[in-house]
């Protein structure tokens, strides 16, 4: 099994990274990060990371599911890019794992895949709005599985994020 690990070029959420890629690497889940641009991802807390892909150059063929990482990066990098979003939107047409955490299920909401789904996000005015305008049914809980549809509300949560998209990619 192969994910398409989406992380923004500064300021993505460190943990929310670090926790999920120990458990992917544990069950032998190859993993490629991606970003707007490829090079050193920087981590809101110091942790440095290098995206080897472009979104516009990712083929979901490639991958069983997308994984996009959180924290104030993604409401500054990923909110708006047309191109991950057009990727969620594939991703999702095609019946593969969509995750993501912190900010970044706005990203899902945003594509257009949320309608009816219970989601959760980590809570900000502009989050909750998007998320409702989407049509999702937001849930007080850290980790929301809906289908192949993970969601999760933040750094907290990072550890059982990871074990849901397990449990989802062995369904």
């Amino acid at each position: 099994m192969k994910l398409l690990i989406a992380v923004a070029p500064e300021r993505f959420r460190d943990e929310e990274l670090i926790e999920p890629m120990k458990i992917f690497a544990s069950q032998g889940i190859e993993t490629v990060i991606g970003s707007t641009k490829t090079g050193e991802c920087l981590g809101m807390i110091g942790d440095r990371i290098d995206a080897t892909i472009t979104f516009e150059d990712a083929a979901i063929s490639d991958y069983d599911g997308i994984v996009i990482i959180g924290g104030i990066g993604s409401q500054d990098f990923f909110w708006n890019s047309q191109e991950l979003i057009g990727l969620v939107r594939d991703f999702y047409d095609s019946g593969k794992v969509v995750a993501a955490i912190c900010l970044s299920p706005v990203v899902l909401a945003m594509a257009g895949i949320l309608k009816g789904k219970k989601v959760t996000v980590f809570s900000s005015p502009a989050s909750t709005h998007a998320m409702k305008t989407s049509g999702a049914v937001i849930v007080n809980e850290p980790v929301a599985v809906d289908g192949r549809i993970i969601t999760a509300n933040g750094p907290v949560a990072a550890e059982a994020f990871g074990e849901a998209i397990i449990t989802v990619l062995k369904q």
